[in-house]
């Protein structure tokens, strides 16, 4: 057995973790976004090139993966890149609960909006674009040159949302057409955490692993100058991600991620049977009252893990008493899965 990745966004911590536990491990990697894997070569044994993303779901990549006995790990950007259909008929080995990769859209039937109503966890208020908008919003819509990213923006009122969603089309960031299918959330202001949590169907139990930052441009650069200078700027932060750097919280709070935590999973089982398996990530923000608000959900290995590559995170260490990255988590799992003759557990 073998484990595979999507060469992008959090691969790296997988495929280090995969060695750590003593696999080797496939990238799929696309020409001319290849040189990482072909530079860190330590890990990564096998990089299987395509032309195209969706070439990853042909018959010819999934039989390459089926000979080399591979469990693929979703990432997001295998989700945006090639498809939930696509990757619901692809006939090999996930690692986790493939069908909940849907649940992190905020339209359609399945989406993360239901799942955290259903766990009874908190969330911003949510308008339709017939609503009138009460106070301050944050919105959420796609960038007509990067479909698969979703762009944000702030606005203070109905009237100022209007208006900055009529100046985006205007200047050709935004589609026409995409207007009314923007996602607008009640503004919630506090701190913002990334909660990386680990669901192990081998141990029943929900792992608090490691809490990261968002690192965003230019927003990061923008809200680091005077006030003054912002507003004679005139100018909309993007809030494009970049990185991310690790975070603790108040032990204090730790009894209310948990809740959240466990909560979440059990609403996973109910909606998508068996439920989540693996990693996931709430996004959430820390209010001035010290409440949870979770404002964004990951149903697969989150985008900051790899802050935590190699030296294993600040939470995973008291579960396992050695530094434990997600990557290697969940290597692990599937390493006690085989040993046990478990591996139906823990893949789809």
């Amino acid at each position: 057995m073998r484990v595979a990745a999507f060469a992008s966004h959090s691969a790296l911590d997988v495929f280090d973790g995969a060695k750590d536990e003593g696999f080797e491990s496939v990238g799929l990697c696309k020409k001319g976004r290849e040189r990482p894997y072909l530079e860190f070569k330590e890990v990564v044994d096998y990089c299987i090139m395509v032309e195209e993303f969706k070439e990853i779901a042909s018959v010819k990549i999934v039989n390459e993966l089926r000979r080399l006995e591979a469990v693929l790990v979703p990432n997001r950007s295998l989700a945006v890149y090639v498809g939930y259909d696509s990757l619901e008929k692809m006939e090999i080995p996930f690692f986790g609960n493939k069908f909940m990769l849907r649940w992190e859209e905020r339209t359609g039937e399945k989406n993360y909006y239901r799942l955290l109503d259903v766990a009874k966890i908190k969330r911003p208020r949510t308008y339709k674009w017939e609503d009138k908008i009460e106070g301050p919003v944050l919105v959420k819509i796609p960038e007509a040159k990067r479909k698969v990213e979703r762009g944000f923006f702030f606005a203070v009122n109905d009237e100022d949302m209007r208006s900055r969603l009529e100046h985006l089309v205007s200047v050709g960031m935004v589609d026409k057409e995409d207007v009314r299918n923007t996602v607008i959330e009640e503004l919630i202001l506090g701190a913002h955490f990334n909660v990386n949590f680990f669901y192990s169907p081998l141990r029943e139990r929900v792992e608090l692993h490691s809490i990261d930052r968002r690192i965003q441009s230019d927003w990061d650069g923008f809200y680091r100058l005077p006030a003054d200078i912002q507003l004679r700027l005139n100018s909309q932060p993007r809030l494009i991600e970049v990185g991310h750097e690790p975070a603790t919280l108040r032990e204090s709070l730790l009894e209310k991620i948990f809740e959240i935590g466990y909560s979440f999973v059990k609403a996973t089982k109910e909606l998508e049977s068996p439920g989540i398996i693996g990693p996931f990530t709430l996004q959430l923000m820390v209010t001035p009252e010290l409440e949870l608000v979770v404002y964004d959900v990951a149903p697969r290995i989150g985008g900051g893990t790899n802050a935590h590559m190699g030296i294993g995170s600040q939470y995973s260490k008291l579960y396992w008493r050695e530094p434990m990255s997600v990557g290697r988590r969940i290597a692990r799992e599937l390493r006690e899965a085989k040993e046990k003759g478990q591996l139906k557990e823990v893949t789809s």
